[in-house]
């Protein structure tokens, strides 16, 4: 079999990107995912560092989108939180196997307001609210029953249906200033388009975002 004409090959990424921008790209990508992912199409591999440098990376869910970046929420004291006191930079990366996409995201992090978080905490189911105070995320656990107690512990605290959310979770926004668009075509002649924000801020800071598109 002989290998395409590229010019054959390329898609309508780049057309599409540069009149829509990243984040409308990345909403209509996945929005596609939630309609072919059988499970999590919000899930994403976050990678922090320690301050030694050493990479640390885990799945979390997306839970916002905005012009200024994406959002997910945890307990601040566990390691990814310590880590990211320590250097607010991260990187995503999302991965829609059904659909042959990536999606890579690189940049700085800020915790969200406490509204923001408020409001989100608010929607989360009763067991998940009680399990924010009853977990100490990341730290030595002797024994299931020790998480069981600590929650039954919660239970008795917070018996009605408000549940105040505890100081130590919230969420975070990556401000993102490169973002790598990934599709997989034939004969590995991949797409990849990249938008880089302009110094002027990329992110809701008034600037705009420079593209190109890279060797697979």
């Amino acid at each position: 079999m002989t290998a395409p004409d590229p010019s054959a090959t390329v898609s309508r990424m780049e057309a599409d990107a540069g009149a829509a921008g990243p984040f409308a790209l990345f909403a209509a990508w996945l929005a596609e995912a939630e309609a072919s992912e059988p499970n999590d199409p919000n899930a994403m591999c976050l990678a922090t560092t320690t301050p030694e440098g050493f990479p640390s990376a885990r799945m979390v869910l997306l839970k916002g989108l905005d012009a200024r970046g994406f959002v997910f929420f945890t307990n601040r004291e566990s390691r990814k939180g310590d880590e990211l006191g320590a250097n607010p930079r991260a990187a995503l990366l999302f991965h829609w196997k059904t659909l042959r996409r990536q999606v890579r995201v690189e940049g700085r992090v800020e915790e969200v307001t406490a509204e923001e978080s408020d409001a989100y905490y608010a929607t989360r189911p009763r067991l998940s609210r009680l399990g924010a105070w009853a977990s100490r995320q990341s730290r030595p656990l002797s024994g299931r029953a020790e998480l069981e107690e600590a929650l039954r512990e919660a239970e008795a605290r917070f018996p009605g249906a408000e549940i105040p959310r505890p100081p130590h979770w919230g969420g975070y926004r990556v401000l993102p200033e490169r973002l790598e668009f990934w599709r997989d075509m034939p004969f590995r002649l991949h797409d990849r388009q990249i938008f880089r924000a302009d110094a002027g801020g990329g992110t809701g800071a008034g600037g705009g975002w420079r593209t190109e598109s890279l060797y697979p």
